[in-house]
């Protein structure tokens, strides 16, 4: 990593008392009812563009108070770039740009910051910010793999002051909230199984459409050293960089880019349950030439006696219905409602229950649920406790589609063995 980063891993915590003594809430700008929260974003690609637009434009829309004020981005094309964007879309806001996001974290204005990077680099940055006293959004998934989700878990436990959320926009439909209250209340009986799943078809191969840009030159316009982060050292591969979901070293693939849009909420709505148990089989079937494969079954069991079957494909668009079965009754999550049909025998004393859910952008709602929450000090829509369990989930489930076996999860050793 650069030397500017190392410097201020050393020294952000400077000060009259060492590091082991001086919490990040010290070197956090304190907010006040009225102020505009400042934000920055690291990482300018795909999604991180998606967020730049999104947020500029609740800065011009009166959505929110808030201003994007910094970027960072290890590609000099893409950072320009998003940078007049950025600029030409807030008007009277300065807005910084810095190849090394260590420079962004050292300011002390900016109150939070979201990480729209590669999966390989989601751990370090998001660590890197909760010790510089940011709150923090983070693309999904979370981290790349179960050793990374687990240093994020317990950097998180130990900044409570800190607001995160992992950014799954489904978590943000009201249908889950409501899923949620009606489990809770026991209209199902005793939970047995459930099933969900995230099937498209992309003929020219999932990802692909991802461009090559050729003006991206290692040394020249890109760091790739510092694109690979911790990863081993490897020469230059424009596809790698371009459309790195497509190899296994970078990305779960269908698992950690399209399931956990999916599971994510129905683990929440189940009261955040642990996988405990976690097979997968993944395959080749169209797509070829894609390092991680284009269909995967996963069969997961969780620790309160319920099994969770999820089907995922980029070769062909049609999945599974989304519901939860238990002994009484049968909860659907197609669409945007909540309906829930007893089972027989129970159908005779119960009426169908139907909750309809009003229509909205999950991913604006998500990101403005982090910003009040960042003003208001409250807890965000998706919390690190579902987060981590979905990370259970794609790390035992990409272990079991490569290695061939199936894995157990013991929450509270927490610890993986092969079963």
């Amino acid at each position: 990593m650069k030397s500017s980063r190392r410097n201020f891993l050393k020294t952000a915590a400077a000060g009259a008392v060492s590091a082991s003594t001086i919490s990040a809430a010290s070197y956090a700008r304190v907010l006040g009812a009225n102020d505009r929260i400042r934000m920055g974003i690291i990482g300018t690609g795909g999604m991180g563009g998606g967020h730049i637009h999104a947020f500029c434009g609740f800065h011009n829309d009166g959505s929110f108070p808030v201003d994007l004020v910094a970027l960072a981005d290890v590609c000099k094309t893409r950072l320009d770039g998003s940078l007049k964007v950025a600029r030409e879309q807030q008007e009277g806001v300065q807005v910084d740009g810095y190849s090394d996001y260590a420079d962004l974290l050292a300011r002390k204005d900016i109150d939070c910051i979201l990480t729209a990077t590669p999966e390989h680099m989601h751990c370090q940055v998001i660590l890197d910010s909760l010790e510089a006293g940011k709150d923090v959004y983070t693309e999904k998934p979370m981290t790349l793999n179960l050793e990374q989700a687990m240093r994020v878990y317990k950097a998180v436990k130990a900044h409570p002051e800190r607001v995160f959320t992992v950014g799954t926009q489904k978590m943000a439909l009201a249908k889950y909230r409501e899923a949620k209250k009606l489990l809770a209340d026991g209209v199902l009986g005793k939970l047995i199984s459930s099933q969900t799943s995230y099937c498209r078809n992309t003929p020219d191969g999932e990802w692909n459409y991802y461009g090559i840009d050729e003006a991206v030159i290692p040394g020249e316009t890109l760091d790739w050293k510092a694109w690979l982060g911790e990863m081993p050292e490897i020469d230059f591969d424009t596809k790698i960089y371009h459309r790195w979901r497509r190899y296994k070293a970078y990305s779960t693939g269908i698992i950690g880019d399209l399931l956990v849009h999916e599971v994510t909420p129905l683990i929440f709505a189940m009261d955040n349950p642990w996988p405990i148990q976690v097979s997968a089989i993944g395959g080749h079937y169209i797509d070829h030439d894609m390092e991680n494969f284009d269909q995967v079954n996963l069969t997961l069991k969780f620790d309160n006696d319920h099994t969770m079957i999820i089907a995922g494909a980029t070769n062909n668009e049609q999945g599974l219905e989304t519901l939860i079965r238990g002994q009484e009754g049968t909860m659907y999550l197609a669409g945007n409602n909540c309906r829930v049909r007893p089972e027989r025998p129970f159908a005779d004393d119960r009426e169908e229950i139907n909750i309809e859910c009003e229509f909205v952008h999950d991913h604006n709602t998500l990101r403005l649920n982090w910003l009040e929450c960042v003003r208001d000090r409250k807890t965000p829509f998706s919390t690190i406790e579902t987060g981590m369990r979905v990370m259970v989930m794609v790390d035992l489930a990409t272990r079991a589609m490569w290695g061939g076996k199936t894995y157990t999860w013991d929450p509270i050793k927490m610890e993986v063995k092969a079963g």
